[in-house]
C-alpha cells in the first residue's frame, strides 16, 4: 500500500465547506447525508484507503485519520458515519498486510462503489467481538446464515454490504464466532427506521434485523472460538475502530476550540468597557486549558496508527493500548467541548449555535466500544492480573 497518496486529493477545502454548510439542516430534519455521500463519492474518498493496485487511492491508516478529522469538523454525523465503511477498508488492509487475501474482495468492491455497513453491535452485549447473541447457522456449503438483532448501523439508508458476526453453537468443537458479509438486498434484512437521537442524528443508524441473512462460502472471513484474540481478523477491526473514532471526535473538539475562538473574540464585555472576552484572563486560561488537553491527543493518534500501518508487535499491551486511545480521545474531547461553551457564552446554548449540536454530537462518543470500565478493566488485568479469589479456598 502506497504511502506517497496526497489527502489533499480527497477531501478539499470547497467540498468541507458545503458538507459543513448542510450539516445543521440534516440535524434539524433528522435527514441522511445524501448530499455529502456524492461529494465523498465524487472526490474519491469511499475509496481512499483501498490499495492503489485494487483501485484505490493507497492512504495509509495514518494518513485516513487526519482526513477523517477534517471531515468531523465540518459535519460529525457524516464522519462518524462514513468511519464504519472506511473500517471494514480498514481491516481488510489489515488482514491482508497479514499475508491473507480472504478479505480482498472488500478493497475490491470498496474501489467498485459499494458502500460497507458495520453490523456488530448488539443491545446488552458488552462482549462486544468476543461474542455475540445472535445465531450463525451453516447452510452445508461452507456459508452461514445469521439470525440477530443489531443495533447502531450506520450507513442504514445506502450500505450495500453488511460486516456481521454470529455464534455457530452446531458443532463438536464447541461454540464459535462467525464473521461474514451478506448483501442489503437479501430477503433475510430488515433495516428500520428507528434513528431519533439527541446527536449523530444525519448518521441514520438505525436497528437492523438479520432473519436467515446469507454470507456465502466466500464471504465468510472467519470461524474461531469467542474470546480475546489477536487474529488478524479481530485485531484489524478493534485497530481500525478505535483509531478512527478517536479521530472523529478529536475532529469535533478541535471544531468547537476553532468556533469559541473566534466567538470569543467577538464578543465584549460591558464591565470592561467593551474589551474583547479574549482579554479576560478566565476565559483565556479556561481554553488555554481546553487546547492543551487536546494537543496531547494528537500525537497518540499518529503513534499508534503508524504502529498498525508498520505491523508492529506491541504484545499483549496492543488491545488496552487501542481501548486507551479510543477512552482519552473521546473524554478528552467532552471535556473540550464543554469548556468551549462555557467560554461561549449563552447563545451556545440555543439549537441554531454549532457548539450546541457539537455538544450533542460528542456525547455519542461514550456510548462507542470500548467504554470507560472496560478499558480499566483491561489495563487492571494487565498490570495486576485477574482478580484472586478471596479469601483462599482451603486444600
Amino acid at each position: 500500500m502506497t504511502t506517497e497518496a496526497s489527502t489533499a486529493a480527497y477531501l478539499s477545502d470547497e467540498v468541507l465547506d458545503r458538507i459543513r454548510g448542510r450539516a445543521a439542516r440534516l440535524d434539524r430534519e433528522n435527514a441522511f447525508f445524501d448530499e455529502d455521500l456524492e461529494d465523498l463519492r465524487a472526490a474519491g474518498y469511499l475509496s481512499a484507503m483501498v490499495p492503489v493496485e485494487f483501485g484505490g487511492g493507497g492512504l495509509t491508516l495514518q494518513q485516513l485519520t487526519l482526513e477523517q478529522m477534517r471531515l468531523a469538523g465540518a459535519a460529525p454525523a457524516t464522519a462518524l458515519a462514513v468511519n464504519m465503511h472506511q473500517v471494514w477498508v480498514g481491516v481488510a488492509n489489515t488482514v491482508r498486510a497479514h499475508g491473507e487475501s480472504s478479505m480482498d474482495f472488500v478493497l475490491e468492491e470498496a474501489a467498485e462503489g459499494e458502500i460497507f455497513g458495520f453490523g456488530i453491535s448488539e443491545a446488552g452485549n458488552d462482549l462486544v467481538l468476543f461474542g455475540s447473541s445472535s445465531d450463525a447457522r451453516p447452510d452445508g456449503d461452507g456459508g452461514y446464515r445469521f439470525y440477530g438483532t443489531k443495533i447502531f448501523t450506520s450507513l442504514s439508508p445506502v450500505w450495500t454490504r453488511l460486516g456481521t458476526f454470529g455464534t455457530d453453537t452446531t458443532g463438536d468443537d464447541g461454540p464459535h464466532s462467525v464473521y461474514g458479509f451478506v448483501r442489503r438486498d437479501d430477503p433475510g434484512v430488515t433495516v428500520k427506521d428507528d434513528w431519533d437521537t439527541i446527536g449523530m442524528r444525519a448518521s441514520q443508524s438505525c436497528t437492523t434485523i438479520l432473519d436467515g441473512a446469507h454470507a456465502p462460502a466466500e464471504r465468510v472471513v472467519r470461524r474461531i472460538p469467542p474470546g480475546p484474540t489477536m487474529d488478524p481478523l479481530i485485531f484489524g477491526i478493534f485497530a481500525n475502530f478505535e483509531i478512527l473514532l478517536a479521530s472523529v471526535y478529536t475532529g469535533i473538539a478541535q471544531r468547537a476550540i476553532d468556533v469559541a475562538t473566534a466567538t470569543v473574540k467577538r464578543r465584549t464585555s460591558l464591565k470592561n468597557q467593551g474589551a474583547p472576552y479574549s482579554n479576560d484572563p478566565d476565559i483565556r486560561w479556561r481554553l488555554a486549558d481546553a487546547a492543551m488537553a487536546l494537543d496531547a491527543i494528537y500525537p497518540q493518534i499518529e503513534l499508534i496508527a503508524r504502529d498498525v500501518d508498520d505491523l508492529v508487535d506491541r504484545g499483549t499491551r496492543w488491545m488496552p493500548q487501542l481501548s486507551a486511545v479510543k477512552s482519552r480521545a473521546t473524554e478528552t474531547a467532552l471535556r473540550v467541548v464543554e469548556q468551549c461553551i462555557r467560554v461561549s457564552g449563552g447563545s451556545s446554548y440555543f439549537n441554531s449555535s454549532e457548539l450546541s449540536r457539537l455538544y450533542r454530537d460528542v456525547l455519542a462518543g461514550i456510548f462507542h466500544p470500548s467504554d470507560d470500565e472496560s478499558v480499566h478493566g483491561a489495563w487492571a488485568n494487565a498490570l495486576l492480573g485477574p482478580v484472586v479469589p478471596w479469601p483462599p479456598q482451603e486444600g
